[in-house]
């Protein structure tokens, strides 16, 4: 999949750009704060529907304007799209589709996969567990829609069983009524991401290796953690049913996928105790590396690639092999940002084939001839 041109109006602080890119390798060079990561943003807003800064629809619209547009013109398995986005202050966002709307804009997750290398990266190790969930979520639920629709259906019953926790209804009859489907869409999802993560781990250990180098030797582990695994000896309906006197008095239901983790690991030991900064920053890279193999083989197109000031805090070897990997055949269409120019001159320099180099100053983009 290549993203061939991006039109951006009133997001962020970009007033207006109208871009177009390599096929290959796309690099945007400028000072903090000039935009960059907001272009990447607007890549991700366009196969996501959200933005990956988390500020909501209103906050991404430019100081003193009242709406957001962007138009995505791509060439996927080799046919020209287009997905057009829009959001005007206090109305619902807009999505098309080759100029027809989406009923529901879960319909558009997968068909555009992105993924991306982020410095807020970080809070998958040291954050809570929730933001290693939608690390899981967000991958599985581009390939495979069912996920996604099993997700959404435990999230909403979910919410029902604790209003009525909240509300102190004691009829077992009406908590069955909740808890059978919500059972259900958990043990789809628990298996799913079970599957995930005996598949992910092999290639997330071969990217680590890749990147880290031999000496010294480095060994990473990723654990998925629920108690629904298979071989657990309790199902998700007897975990509610135990749990229901306790769930009423802290008024919140206290078992179930919403509680699930990713233990990481490195030689044996917790990442967010023991690594240094630049292993930290080796494993979330491989970590978004695997994924991009992952949704690769999931959804059969090359997702789009945009690493944003990943180099900070890595050795030199570590960057090198870094540049290496991403400008090989493995992967498609990239978009990469920093402020070093040697570092994008180190990227450009080994690229067989078309690139463009971009400087941003205060939201505006020129191309480097």
């Amino acid at each position: 999949m290549i993203l061939e041109k991006l039109t951006v109006t009133n997001f962020k602080n970009i007033r207006f750009a109208e871009l177009e890119f390599s096929s290959k390798m796309n690099c945007f060079l400028g000072n903090n704060g000039m935009g960059k990561s907001n272009l990447l943003d607007a890549i991700h807003y366009l196969s996501f529907c959200r933005s990956f800064s988390g500020l909501n629809d209103s906050g991404l619209i430019t100081d003193g304007e009242q709406f957001l547009m962007l138009k995505g013109d791509y060439l996927r398995h080799d046919m020209p799209e287009d997905i057009l986005a829009s959001f005007d202050a206090g109305r619902k966002k807009n999505f098309k589709r080759k100029g027809k709307p989406y009923k529901r804009l879960s319909e558009h997750i997968g068909l555009f996969p992105a993924v991306l290398v982020a410095p807020h990266d970080i809070d998958l190790i040291n954050g809570s567990s929730e933001e290693r969930r939608k690390f899981i979520d967000q991958i599985i639920s581009q390939g495979d829609p069912r996920y996604l629709d099993s997700l959404i259906r435990y999230g909403h019953l979910l919410e029902q069983r604790n209003r009525m926790l909240r509300d102190r209804i004691s009829d077992r009859t009406l908590f069955e009524a909740v808890e059978i489907p919500m059972a259900s869409a958990a043990s789809y999802v628990c298996d799913a991401r079970s599957r995930w993560i005996n598949n992910f781990v092999p290639v997330f250990n071969r990217y680590y290796a890749a990147i880290a180098g031999d000496d010294p030797v480095e060994h990473v582990e990723m654990v998925y953690s629920s108690r629904l695994t298979p071989g657990r000896p309790m199902s998700l309906l007897d975990l509610l049913e135990n749990s229901r006197s306790r769930d009423e008095a802290v008024g919140h239901t206290t078992v179930g996928i919403h509680r699930d983790d990713i233990e990481m690991m490195l030689n044996g030991l917790p990442v967010r105790r023991t690594a240094s900064q630049g292993q930290c920053k080796t494993y979330l890279i491989a970590m978004r590396l695997a994924q991009y193999d992952f949704l690769n083989r999931a959804t059969g197109v090359h997702p789009l690639l945009l690493l944003d000031d990943i180099f900070d805090r890595l050795d030199a070897g570590r960057v090198e092999r870094i540049v290496k990997l991403v400008a090989g055949e493995e992967f498609g269409q990239t978009f990469i940002t920093d402020t070093n120019l040697s570092h994008l001159d180190s990227i450009i320099n080994r690229v067989k084939g078309d690139h463009k180099l971009f400087t941003v100053d205060r939201g505006s983009f020129s191309v480097v001839e």
